[in-house]
């Protein structure tokens, strides 16, 4: 198990991407039974509710692009989807830029009233160059984002919990600031980011509560979730680790694979081509080179966010299996993408869940019967 391994015994946890961007979750012209509508969404989040997910991410887009030609507003899509369920925690994606701390603040304390502290945020710091462009803001160079980001969570942060708050920083000032009411989660509204570059993980290791990762083999993620711990731990911090996935759970394993070829046979060159050059803005252009989408193939950039490479593919058998590798590396939630969202997060809570929680409970017998 990694050294820093925050899940302590803890079960591990499931989260689903919220498909509130028409295209679905991979850029194939694959028929996708996945629809972007609020009544699709409504009803996709009380399954998943059901089928023992704890956690939606809305996406953030202000443009259209690689198959997402619609595209709801995040926050107010996570606050309709609060309202449609009971105990879901909805994390909005929010981007520094358009979006300003003192604005963010306000608009989450106010849907944590509302929601009975359901809600999230993800702080996304920025991968579509031309989304800025287009929008008239800015877009400061790969690393310097990350020092926007941080800013931009220390503020929330601390607004969300202290009277009189000030702050001068490079891109943001307040000065004796107080936001009333306060959020009803303490100590504040849970922050997730996203990245795999060094300058995403020293700043998860330094403000985020939960770090967002693109898809990756244990053995790449471990790699990543030591750095973090290590330099958490320096820091008296502790960060969650969630891992982006997409499960394909079918009957068969050859069932399974053929899925997956067919999403790649049928994949949208033009869209795959222009979204690898995009990302090339956000991994690529981080220092060391190993940010998201850094080392990315044309197939694994079918599937947004590198999904296909956490190999969640195949039997309930394996893909359980494979959860509990990915929890024993440090791994504390799964944010998963499927296909055919309805029917196969009902799939994946009647069929893998329950097996994920056996060989959890027969490790943690393991585990136990070695101390004795």
């Amino acid at each position: 198990m990694s050294q820093f391994s925050s899940n302590n015994g803890q079960a591990i946890r499931f989260a689903y991407w919220v498909p509130n961007v028409s295209g679905g979750l991979v850029v194939s012209n694959i028929e996708q039974r996945t629809d972007w509508s609020y009544d699709y969404n409504a009803r996709l989040a009380q399954a998943a509710e059901k089928s023992g997910f704890e956690y939606a991410l809305t996406q953030i887009r202000f443009t259209a692009g690689y198959g997402a030609e619609n595209q709801h507003e995040s926050v107010s899509f996570s606050h309709a989807l609060l309202a449609k369920t009971e105990k879901l925690k909805v994390i909005a994606a929010i981007l520094p830029g358009p979006w300003k701390p003192v604005l963010a603040a306000k608009q989450l304390a106010t849907i944590d009233y509302l929601t009975n502290g359901r809600i999230a945020i993800n702080v996304v710091s920025g991968w579509f160059r031309g989304e800025f462009d287009a929008i008239g803001e800015p877009w400061p160079e790969h690393d310097e984002r990350y020092v926007r980001s941080e800013e931009f969570i220390r503020t929330l942060k601390g607004i969300w919990t202290t009277d009189n708050y000030s702050f001068d920083g490079k891109y943001y000032q307040f000065k004796d600031y107080t936001l009333k009411p306060k959020p009803l989660q303490k100590p504040h509204i849970e922050v997730f980011q996203g990245g795999s570059s060094r300058a995403a993980r020293d700043m998860a290791s330094r403000v985020s509560d939960w770090y967002f990762t693109n898809g990756n083999t244990p053995e790449e993620l471990k790699k990543q979730i030591d750095d973090i711990r290590e330099k958490a731990k320096l820091n008296n911090h502790s960060v969650k680790i969630g891992v982006n996935a997409f499960i394909i759970a079918r009957d068969t394993e050859e069932e399974a694979q053929a899925v997956l070829q067919e999403i790649i046979d049928q994949a949208n060159v033009e869209a795959v081509n222009a979204f690898g050059d995009a990302t090339r803005e956000a991994g690529a252009a981080s220092k060391e080179g190993e940010g998201n989408w850094a080392k990315s193939t044309f197939e694994d950039l079918v599937q947004y966010n590198d999904g296909f490479k956490t190999n969640l593919i195949g039997t309930p058998q394996q893909i359980a299996e494979r959860i509990v590798e990915l929890k024993n590396v440090g791994v504390d939630l799964v944010l998963s993408g499927f296909l055919h969202f309805i029917e196969e997060v009902e799939y994946f809570g009647e069929k893998v869940l329950p097996l994920v929680r056996q060989i959890e409970e027969a490790q943690k017998d393991q585990i136990t019967a070695k101390s004795a």
